[in-house]
């Protein structure tokens, strides 16, 4: 089966830890390949945003990415690319016309807008995964929400109009069911981790003078909540704050909020205590994870939570805020603690208590390995897989190969 993904910003290809480089672009690369290991042929298209890359890139066996010109051939805040879309989708079609795939998957809001409209009048069924969704954010960040005005509005069309919907959580299931959306044209299938690299035993990256380890793997934008647990830190003694995530090492000096987080260690005085690590290739987090006491995943909110999956499938506890897919994937007391979000006091409450209890994190730790198998990416490709061969047969495409009953 022929599966086109449609990933407008964030590209398989990317350096995580940038503004918009993060869960997204890890899910597309992980999908992709898990896919085309169960037997698809899997185009990825995304925007170019470098005039010198090649029009396709091969990725993986049975996984090739091409970038698609619209707009600027260059770096393009996500935020800013909607005026693109009708050429991105225009570039789509014309691909689609004379290399036709069997169904279409696309990834985040826009790149559902611009799959729908290349995809419908060519009669090729089109599945949506949000990543993100527009009411959320701006129910939680208001005025601060840089999001263009359409998004709402669009999203919900989009999620009536797709043929099927993705959702990654019952949460955001039932949310499109209250827009209106019919239920029987949404799936559940989470996002993934990568089970071989995330695991017990990596050799952990070496630790800082005998202090006892927390670590945040995150993008640096205020919603994730760094500051929070930053704050949290001055109640947490003996204890170093570890963030990777952001632009370059190099670079972090010159960064807003890297700055802004260095200056709030300094107010609550815990400035010898907080590294920023800055972005860290793909092959280091494992041992950066394994590192840690307690990873903790503590945004205002959040779509799924990718990390706090990999830091389970590391066997090391979570501390989580209950939002979204954190409130899904951590079992409270079983997998990690749930604390509300924006809560210093709360933070440092649960983290003190796993820090203090070393057989409580052994135990929440060896539970936690056991619940992110369930994330395994063969396991996320083999729902993905049904649910798209589903709404391709109905267009009389094939099934995927060796797609179990």
């Amino acid at each position: 089966m022929r599966i086109d993904l449609v990933s407008e910003h964030a590209s398989p290809l990317a350096t995580l830890g940038g503004v918009d480089a993060g869960g997204q672009n890890v899910h597309v690369a992980a999908l992709a390949m898990a896919l085309a290991r169960r037997g698809a042929s899997v185009t990825v298209h995304t925007r170019r945003d470098d005039p010198n890359l090649p029009d396709t890139v091969p990725f993986a066996p049975g996984v090739r990415v091409h970038h698609v010109t619209a707009g600027p051939a260059g770096p393009v805040s996500k935020d800013a690319l909607l005026p693109h879309m009708d050429v991105f989708a225009d570039r789509l079609s014309a691909c689609w016309s004379g290399d036709r795939p069997d169904v279409v998957h696309s990834h985040f809001w826009m790149s559902g807008l611009a799959s729908l409209q290349a995809a419908r009048p060519l009669g090729i069924p089109v599945a949506h995964t949000f990543h993100a969704v527009g009411s959320v954010k701006r129910r939680h960040q208001g005025a601060a929400d840089t999001s263009p005005a359409e998004r709402i509005d669009a999203e919900a069309r989009l999620a009536r109009e797709v043929d099927l919907v993705i959702a990654t959580t019952s949460e955001e299931a039932f949310g499109w069911i209250v827009q209106g959306t019919d239920r029987g044209n949404i799936d559940v299938v989470p996002c993934g981790v990568d089970l071989h690299r995330f695991r017990p035993g990596v050799d952990p990256m070496p630790a800082r003078g005998g202090r006892r380890r927390l670590v945040i793997v995150s993008r640096l934008v205020k919603r994730k909540g760094i500051g929070n647990v930053i704050a949290a830190l001055a109640d947490i003694p003996g204890t170093e704050l570890v963030v990777a995530g952001g632009p370059p090492a190099a670079a972090l000096t010159e960064d807003p909020e890297a700055r802004r987080f260095t200056q709030l260690a300094r107010h609550h005085g815990v400035g010898d205590r907080v590294h920023l690590l800055g972005a860290l290739s793909p092959e280091r987090v494992p041992a950066l994870l394994c590192s840690a006491d307690a990873v903790i995943c503590c945004p205002w909110y959040e779509q799924f939570g990718m990390v706090a999956l990999e830091a389970m499938a590391c066997g090391v506890p979570v501390v989580a805020s209950k939002v979204g897919g954190l409130a899904e994937t951590v079992i409270d007391g079983v997998t990690g603690l749930h604390v509300p979000p924006r809560a210093p006091a709360a933070i440092a409450a649960a983290t003190r208590q796993l820090l203090d209890d070393p057989e409580l994190r052994q135990r929440l730790g060896r539970a936690a390995v056991h619940q992110a198998r369930l994330y395994g990416w063969d396991r996320v490709a083999r729902l993905t897989g049904t649910a798209l061969a589903r709404i391709a047969t109905r267009a009389g495409a094939p099934a995927l190969g060796a797609e179990p009953a």
